[in-house]
C-alpha cells in the first residue's frame, strides 16, 4: 500500500508547505512516511537550528584570537601564553521535554564529544536552563529530570557542572 502524504501529515512532521515542495523537487517524487520523517528530523530545530539559525548568524565568529570559529564541533579561542580555551554550546530543549533525563544527558554528551573532537579535555560544564511556568503540572518533572540528566552524564565522565542559571517563563 502506498502512503498518501497529505498537507496535514506534512504539518504534523513540522514541515512547511515550502519545505515539502523542496523535498518533492529534490527527490523527484513523493516521499514515503519514513523518508518524510527523516527530512522532518534532519530539518528540525534540534538538528538544523531551523528557527534560530538566522539569529545565530548575527553572533561574532571571527577575530584575531579566534583559532577556530563555531561550526560542527567546538570553537577555539586563543587565551594567550600558548593556551587555548575550547567552548561548545548545545540546545536540547525538545529532547529534554520529551524525555528529560536522556534529553539533558545526551546534550551534555554532545558538548563533551565536540570538545574532545577538537583535541581538548573538558574541565567543567555550565548550564543555562529554561523552563515554562513554575506552576505548570509538568515543570517539576522536567526540572528534576534535566538536572539529574546533566549531572548523571557529566559526573560519570568526571566533568563537573560548576555554574549556570535557571529561568522560568509562563510562555
Amino acid at each position: 500500500m502506498t502512503d498518501i502524504i497529505t498537507p496535514e501529515i506534512v504539518a504534523e512532521h513540522g514541515l512547511t508547505p515550502d519545505e515539502y515542495e523542496t523535498i518533492l523537487a529534490a527527490m523527484g517524487r513523493t516521499p514515503n512516511r519514513t523518508e518524510l520523517g527523516i527530512f522532518s528530523v534532519m530539518w528540525s530545530e534540534h538538528c538544523s537550528y531551523k528557527s534560530s539559525r538566522i539569529h545565530l548568524k548575527t553572533l561574532p565568529t571571527e577575530a584575531p584570537w579566534v583559532i577556530c570559529g563555531p561550526g560542527e564541533n567546538a570553537g577555539i579561542i586563543d587565551i594567550g601564553d600558548g593556551d587555548a580555551a575550547i567552548f561548545k554550546m548545545e540546545s536540547h530543549n525538545h529532547p529534554s521535554f520529551i524525555e528529560p533525563y536522556q534529553g539533558a544527558a545526551t546534550g551534555v554528551g554532545g558538548i563533551l564529544r565536540d570538545v574532545f573532537t577538537m583535541g581538548a579535555r573538558p574541565v567543567a560544564n555550565m548550564n543555562a536552563l529554561r523552563f515554562g511556568a513554575p506552576d505548570h503540572p509538568k515543570t517539576r518533572h522536567l526540572v528534576a529530570g534535566v538536572v539529574h540528566g546533566i549531572g548523571g552524564y557529566g559526573n560519570c565522565v568526571g566533568v563537573p557542572t560548576v555554574g549556570g542559571e535557571v529561568n522560568f517563563h509562563p510562555a
